[in-house]
């Protein structure tokens, strides 16, 4: 027996709905990375988890993804304004930081950034992405609680664009020069797990 009319115009809306991928909405352009709360919980590792892998999806913490990658050739400037790469750092581990001064995380992170570099545990290159004005990256670092961090500036975004990095975004490099993990976001890097987690260069 055929079904009755309002039966076929159910049936109709049930496939229209299927075909439309059951009226879930595409994420606006632009932000095709962007992974929802339950993405990005289930791919974050907190600090206390640091010996978990995390997804490279990752938004906010730990992700150790990447690990053993070299850094990108890339160049910036150095505080004398003479271009520099992250190769210029082998030897020792070091811990680079992707900032700007229009980022607030970043900001707030400053002073524990300049606790770490001057505890010495590792050494500290925080790298402005400020595209305008990069003059004024040094009186900021100074004004915000990190007034001996050196002020290094990447006005190109070079960085940010081979990490595909949201702000800040820090990585830890071993001597060899190979990531050993990256942090999403911001953080405080004076405390014990962050100490943790740098202790893991060699």
């Amino acid at each position: 027996m055929a079904p009755s009319f309002p039966a076929r115009v159910a049936i109709v809306c049930l496939l229209a709905l299927a075909a439309a991928g059951c009226d879930r909405q595409s994420p606006p352009a632009g932000q095709a990375n962007v992974a929802s709360p339950d993405e990005a919980a289930a791919n974050v590792a907190s600090p206390d988890e640091a010996g978990a892998a995390a997804a490279p999806t990752a938004m906010v913490g730990l992700d150790r993804s990447h690990k053993g990658r070299p850094a990108p050739t890339v160049s910036f400037a150095g505080p004398d304004g003479k271009p520099v790469t992250l190769a210029a750092f082998k030897g020792k581990p070091v811990l680079v930081n992707l900032w700007a001064t229009w980022c607030g995380p970043c900001i707030a992170e400053l002073p524990t950034l300049q606790k770490l570099a001057a505890s010495n545990a590792v050494r500290v290159v925080a790298i402005s992405q400020d595209t305008q004005d990069p003059a004024k990256v040094p009186a900021f670092l100074k004004a915000h609680g990190a007034p001996t961090i050196a002020p290094y500036v990447d006005s190109k975004m070079a960085l940010s664009l081979a990490y595909q990095a949201n702000l800040p975004t820090t990585i830890l490099f071993d001597s060899a020069g190979k990531e050993v993990w990256r942090w999403n976001g911001g953080n405080d890097w004076s405390g014990a797990p962050a100490a943790a987690l740098i202790a893991e260069a060699s």
